[in-house]
């Protein structure tokens, strides 16, 4: 009999999602692309802010199957799926699943080895938990946000990376693959509650020693990682657009001074009452040629110095694009899954789940027969 092809390290595993938005679809999209066999449980209507599911990258690699979690027999469906799951994901606010029947306790009455993973900005338990919020709201209260942009303007939204992203999907990853292990160790499945507000704050980590040192100042742009330093930061070019440099190291340093073309200012890197005239000095250079010219410049050097890109762009940088760190599939650009292995090579085997599309191969896959009760799948 042939064995079924390794698509990653975390093949074999399954993942039932229960189906949200932001935060929760990436963490199992990421356990999707390391090889696990993830089912998304869609709601009938689809999901608030949701794009159209053919773009919605987030769910490549997934299988789908709708479930109204509000009918008579919904909890039921997806505790069948439950029962056959390595790990759940889900990402409502604290109390909701136990309101459907669908939480930890009813859950682990079907499987004891179930990972339950729960994703949520403020955590499952204090003050804020069952409050509402976004990513912005999340970092805020970390004060990660507040150490971003320049003093005399409001902190700027840095997307949805650092919360969402950084802070809160990594970190349920992280979490259910523990939980996973000592699962498969013991026999004993747990909850994992990972909350935005914990993962962010955690990520700050080596700022909070710093500032206990006395190495970092509580102020934004007059520390050395956050544009308070003037060779660790973002300059304007002649045509309108930007460099990013981080010559932290002196050789480093050096090496960006000579190449940027200006003098008299080796001894100014430690020297932070230098630093204004430096800036001055670093910011006129970079205005008299365009981006592209100052690429060139630095090509290939050990200045720290590159092009800040678009999105668009960035897939078409010679290095990015050697590795391949940007895939094409099914006609969408996007970033191909990371991080590499050399011996279950990972890549994008499907595009984006469509709702319920895969409901009959789930429920023969898992052998979840009540799956396909009383729907018409011809």
């Amino acid at each position: 009999m042939a064995e079924t092809p390794e698509h990653g390290p975390l093949t074999g595993v399954r993942v039932l999602e229960l189906g949200g938005i932001g935060p929760g679809p990436f963490a199992a999209m990421l356990l999707a692309d390391l090889g696990a066999d993830v089912v998304r449980v869609d709601r009938p209507g689809g999901q608030g802010l949701a794009i159209d599911p053919a773009y919605d990258i987030t769910n490549r690699n997934k299988r789908s199957v709708v479930i109204d979690l509000k009918a008579p027999d919904g909890p039921a469906r997806v505790l069948d799926l439950a029962a056959r799951a390595d790990i759940l994901i889900e990402g409502y606010r604290p109390g909701v699943t136990e309101r459907l029947g669908i939480g930890p306790e009813d859950c682990h009455a079907r499987n004891p080895r179930l990972v339950y993973g729960r994703m949520t900005g403020w955590g499952q338990d204090g003050p804020l938990a069952r409050t509402a919020g976004h990513d912005i709201g999340y970092i805020a209260l970390t004060g990660t946000l507040g150490m971003i942009g320049t003093p005399d303007q409001p902190p700027p939204a840095p997307a949805n990376l650092l919360g969402d992203y950084a802070g809160g999907s990594l970190y349920l990853v992280v979490g259910v693959l523990a939980a996973l292990h000592h699962a498969r160790a013991t026999g004993a499945g747990q909850v994992v509650d990972a909350a935005i507000v914990d993962g962010t704050a955690h990520l700050s980590a080596m700022i909070h020693g710093m500032l206990a040192a006395g190495g970092w100042q509580d102020r934004r742009a007059v520390n050395l990682l956050d544009g308070g330093c003037p060779y660790y930061g973002t300059y304007e070019t002649a045509d309108g657009k930007y460099m990013a440099v981080g010559a932290l190291e002196p050789q480093f340093y050096d090496t960006f001074l000579d190449l940027l073309g200006i003098e008299g200012h080796a001894d100014a890197r430690k020297d932070w009452t230098r630093w204004g005239e430096l800036r001055e000095a670093v910011t006129a250079r970079f205005r008299s040629r365009t981006r592209d010219e100052w690429t060139a410049v630095f090509e290939g050097s050990d200045a720290c110095v590159a092009p800040v890109l678009t999105l668009r762009e960035a897939p078409h940088h010679p290095h990015l694009a050697a590795r391949g760190t940007f895939t094409d599939h099914d006609g969408i650009t996007q970033p191909a899954p990371a991080p590499r292995f050399s011996v279950t090579p990972t890549t994008v085997r499907t595009g984006p789940a469509r709702p319920g599309a895969d409901t009959a191969d789930v429920a023969r896959d898992w052998d979840a027969p009540e799956l396909t009760k009383g729907l018409d799948l011809e």
